[in-house]
């Protein structure tokens, strides 16, 4: 893939967010920053990018705003929430369960907790990378990090 093809940034809507305390800012800042230090992003049959992603949620749908680097749009993809739903319920409740067990667990047991976390990011990251594959192409570590994105919006704490 073109090095063209990858994110230069990425926004999450200040309207689909919560108001967050100050550790899950910085989980949504480093969510950030991990996409953009290595990511793989293309728009099939599509204008190369570089690009600049624009997340949110509105009325229900997952909204991935396209734009080159410039700023001039590209595309809009929107996608249902629905499948997703489940994945990003349960994630966000392992990763609460999660930082609980690093806390007051001993290291079996943040090992149990943090391996059904990773295979529930796994499987997130997969529907979203299927949901998307006439789309965009990225590889599954950029999936895997645009999912960690899209939980971020559903962050309510």
């Amino acid at each position: 893939m073109s090095r063209k093809n990858r994110l230069v940034d990425v926004q999450l809507d200040a309207n689909s967010l919560a108001v967050a305390n100050p550790d899950v800012e910085h989980e949504r800042r480093v969510a950030i920053f991990d996409l953009l230090e290595d990511n793989e992003f293309e728009i099939i049959d599509g204008e190369e990018g570089p690009y600049i992603l624009n997340l949110s949620v509105q009325e229900q749908r997952l909204v991935f705003d396209v734009k080159h680097e410039n700023g001039t749009d590209i595309k809009i993809f929107i996608l249902s929430l629905s499948p997703l739903r489940r994945i990003i319920r349960d994630y966000l409740m392992i990763c609460e369960s999660y930082h609980h067990a690093i806390r007051n667990s001993t290291p079996s047991q943040i090992e149990a907790v943090d391996m059904g976390r990773r295979g529930l990011h796994n499987e997130g990251s997969e529907i979203l990378e299927m949901r998307l594959k006439d789309k965009i192409k990225f590889n599954f570590d950029t999936a895997r990090r645009l999912f960690t994105l899209v939980c971020a919006l559903h962050i309510r704490l």
